[in-house]
């Protein structure tokens, strides 16, 4: 006689168990882009009301290039951005690496010290920050913001990189030392090739972080160093402004090249 077939148990729930799980995933990815899309449709209506299509124009990314105030803030906060992810990249980095290859007494109470503005409530760290600066004296501006931001910016970039040390093997630094080279050239051209994909990973989270943040710049910032999300949110709490759906694209985009362009790198740093 032939043997039985064997069937999977319950073929039927199975079945409607996946289709439940793969409707879901549509609903959460309808939930995650729909709003987007809506959005960047509607940055090209010529109504002032998001709720009323009239016609397609590119009346509100004219006015938003003409707009000098968030020009300058996004000039602004591109800079702030740009100086704090290398500043939070070299002490991440160096950080990491002090942490990783010698032993401290204190080791465990430093991490636990950089750990904490990461999850510390930014409106905390930002009034912190405020009687910090006026205790000593110094007076907000661009010095202040960047200062803030590299506060909660590099532990991201330290983490990310301690991390990549945890798989690194310590046979490298050692056979570039028996070669003859000095523990900062083996640092230099062994170990930091090798932390490159946890470096551009860490140096894409801060500039990220910098870019996005408005509490901490909050309390730090002056007349001539407000970022683009201050000049946003003022601009949101007076009302609904179709110029922040045009602003709002032109970030959807550029979030869009950023994350290729990382993908790009990491891929090359993998070769």
């Amino acid at each position: 006689m032939p043997a039985p077939v064997s069937r999977p148990l319950f073929p039927s729930g199975l079945k409607l168990l996946n289709w439940f799980l793969r409707g879901w995933t549509a609903l959460v990815f309808i939930f995650l882009y729909v709003p987007i899309g809506v959005l960047v449709v509607y940055s090209f209506n010529s109504s002032r009301l998001n709720i009323v299509w009239e016609n397609f124009t590119f009346h509100w990314y004219a006015q938003l290039w003409a707009n000098g105030p968030l020009i300058k803030a996004a000039k602004n906060s591109l800079l702030i951005a740009g100086v704090s992810t290398v500043i939070s990249v070299l002490l991440g980095t160096v950080g990491a690496w002090l942490l990783h290859r010698y032993r401290y007494k204190l080791a465990r109470s430093i991490q636990t010290l950089v750990a904490i503005p990461m999850v510390m409530p930014e409106i905390l760290m930002g009034i912190s920050l405020l009687i910090l600066f006026a205790t000593v004296g110094v007076g907000l501006g661009f010095t202040t913001v960047i200062i803030g931001h590299v506060t909660f910016c590099f532990p991201f970039v330290l983490v990310a990189v301690q991390a990549r040390l945890q798989g690194l093997d310590p046979a490298l630094e050692e056979a570039a030392l028996d070669l003859g080279a000095t523990p900062l050239k083996a640092f230099w051209f062994v170990i930091v090739p090798c932390l490159r994909p946890a470096i551009i990973a860490g140096a894409l989270m801060a500039f990220t972080l910098s870019l996005d943040e408005l509490i901490v710049t909050w309390f730090t910032y002056s007349a001539a160093s407000a970022t683009l999300p201050i000049r946003v949110f003022g601009l949101a709490k007076v009302g609904l402004n179709p110029m922040l759906n045009a602003l709002s694209t032109i970030f959807i985009l550029a979030t869009v090249a950023f994350v290729l362009f990382s993908d790009y790198l990491n891929r090359l740093s993998r070769r």
